[in-house]
């Protein structure tokens, strides 16, 4: 990944922060900090539209949930007001002295993972003096992204934090991780992060609404099947080899995750 690339692909409009008003309401629900069960969130504080692209499609991948920022302002607001499990931030806006980086520090503990082009030993030990967790020099690949993403989640999770279970069935969070009866089962990251919402509200139905806006983080069309599709595919994975059933459809309303007939 490399900035400013020749073959840029410019983001959708939905995938374009709408200013920093319309965001209050996401920070608000934010605040409390993350949400056991749901995918773990992350902010990308970055300008350029192919790095954008390609970060939130390496990240995304692993299942995580990407917010964006495409200017400091907005950046540190969200950084400093709302509640993620890591920054990106690109060193090109993290202001003079590095001003954003230290107003997460001011107010957070988010672990920050600056993106640079600047790979001088001086410049990297000012941002970790700083309450940087680590740097990343482009150009990178995505591979080295998700690595770098990964270790710095997994130094600050406690292990046990990550896992929650029900019934035979047990879910890392952390690592994405999904077993039944210590059997691994391998799930798409649309599966597990609705496998995860449902967990979280085990025993309750959940709306299909509700699930539509966490994992595909819109409201599905009439049309739209893609949820039932992946509720088929996570079932198929999930039950099917199983004798006790623990996806269950609540006609006309939704689905629930619970240990029962």
């Amino acid at each position: 990944m490399r900035r400013g690339a020749p073959d840029a692909v410019p983001l959708h409009p939905a995938a374009v922060p709408r200013g920093i008003v319309k965001r209050q309401r996401q920070v608000q629900h934010e605040q409390n900090g993350p949400t056991r069960g749901h995918p773990m969130r992350i902010l990308l504080i970055e300008d350029d539209p192919f790095l954008l692209v390609s970060v939130q499609k390496a990240l995304t991948a692993l299942g995580y949930s990407i917010d964006v920022a495409c200017d400091s302002l907005e950046g540190r607001y969200l950084a400093t007001e709302g509640n993620y499990s890591l920054v990106l931030l690109d060193v090109a806006l993290a202001g003079p002295d590095l001003t954003v980086l230290q107003a997460i520090r001011r107010s957070k503990q988010t672990p920050v993972l600056m993106i640079t082009t600047r790979d001088k030993v001086e410049d990297r030990l000012k941002g970790l003096q700083l309450g940087a967790s680590d740097y990343l020099a482009m150009p990178f690949s995505e591979l080295a992204l998700q690595v770098r993403v990964q270790a710095i989640l997994e130094r600050r999770m406690p292990p046990e934090t990550s896992r929650l279970g029900l019934a035979d069935l047990e879910v890392d969070i952390l690592r994405r991780q999904v077993a039944r009866q210590g059997v691994s089962i391998k799930l798409s990251p649309n599966e597990f992060a609705l496998l995860a919402e449902l967990l979280q509200h085990a025993g309750k139905t959940v709306s299909r609404g509700a699930l539509a806006q966490r994992v595909w983080h819109t409201s599905l069309d009439n049309e739209s099947n893609a949820l039932e599709v992946t509720v088929r595919r996570l079932r198929k994975k999930l039950d099917d080899p199983f004798d006790t059933k623990l996806l269950h459809t609540v006609r006309g309303v939704g689905y629930m995750l619970a240990d029962r007939e």
